[in-house]
């Protein structure tokens, strides 16, 4: 029989931000039961004696601790931040009602629907659940990685832990020369020019949206290059379908690239291949058995008070 709960103690309005603690443990909860380790790209393993996933499960799809989502469950964790709340919904392949409810019950503001969104649909996110032994990234307009396998993370680096205005690997490449590491040099000016074009195109699209138009003005101010190249409004260049990329272990790759598009969302998923027999092939093979470590840069600039990894050793 159904059990009824009945909303929180912790209601909007007293010193606790809006969270309804019973509330989001319940709904965490059924969300996590739902759902099977296939449909998240995980393997079955031994007959489980709870349905669905385990909270160790959930904690390594979002990245806290297995600690603070247990305590989420126990409606005694603190509240979660928007970042937290965001890899939540994307951890248990929310909807977007599912993830507006979800911010409702932690106490924030419902993300705006809007054309771009930082939230990846549940379809895309289950071809990307299936492509864990393939380097694979979902990406906005905007160049944001918004999920990745582990192969693209040990291919180009975890590019889901930046922050701010370097969440997008636009403004990383003109303002960060670590960024570009991962290309050849001799391929930078072309790689310079398709960055600029995708953001004028994505600066109209989005009918020149908040977002779009701060980061051009910031990388206006802040790059030569930048401004340079979109004095000219260039348009129309894109990426070869193949490309070369540099790892700091393995050298040079020569990979494919496949693109999923998500035009409702701004959003596509990028898929790197090798042509089998090749060298290329064998490296990004090694990746996925070795899970060598990807490419790291040393000024990392992302801020513990916002990036929702912080939360993984929260008490």
């Amino acid at each position: 029989m159904a059990r009824y709960v009945a909303p929180g103690r912790d209601r909007p309005g007293r010193n606790n931000g809006g969270v309804d603690r019973s509330q989001l443990a319940d709904f965490l909860r059924r969300r996590r039961e739902a759902l099977q380790p296939e449909d998240v790209g995980l393997s079955a393993g031994p007959r489980r004696r709870t349905p669905g996933l385990r909270r160790e499960d959930v904690a390594a799809l979002t990245g806290m601790s297995v600690d603070y989502y247990v305590r989420l469950e126990q409606e005694r964790g603190p509240q979660p931040s928007e970042q937290m709340t965001a890899a939540l919904a994307r951890g248990l392949r929310l909807s977007l009602d599912e993830r507006d409810h979800l911010f409702r019950l932690a106490g924030h503001p419902v993300p705006d629907r809007l054309a771009r969104t930082d939230h990846v649909s549940p379809a895309l996110m289950r071809v990307l659940d299936r492509l864990d032994d393939t380097p694979a990234l979902v990406v906005t307009d905007l160049a944001e990685t918004l999920a990745q396998t582990r192969v693209a993370a040990a291919l180009l680096g975890d590019q889901t832990r930046f922050t701010g205005p370097d969440r997008s690997m636009i403004h990383r490449w003109f303002t960060d020369p670590g960024a570009r590491s991962i290309y050849p040099p001799d391929t930078h000016d072309l790689h310079s020019r398709i960055f600029v074009s995708q953001l004028r195109g994505a600066h109209v699209r989005s009918d020149q949206g908040p977002r779009t138009t701060a980061l051009v003005r910031r990388l206006l101010e802040a790059a030569p290059e930048f401004a340079r190249l979109w004095e000219q409004h260039q348009v129309g260049f894109h990426y070869p379908d193949d490309k070369t990329l540099v790892h700091p272990e393995l050298g040079l790759i020569q990979v494919d690239c496949q693109v999923l598009q998500a035009p409702d969302q701004g959003q596509a998923l990028l898929i790197y291949t090798a042509t089998p027999g090749t060298d290329s092939y064998d490296k990004l093979r090694l990746l996925s058995v070795l899970d060598l470590p990807g490419p790291s840069r040393t000024d990392s600039r992302t801020d513990p008070r916002t990036d929702p990894r912080a939360e993984r050793s929260q008490p």
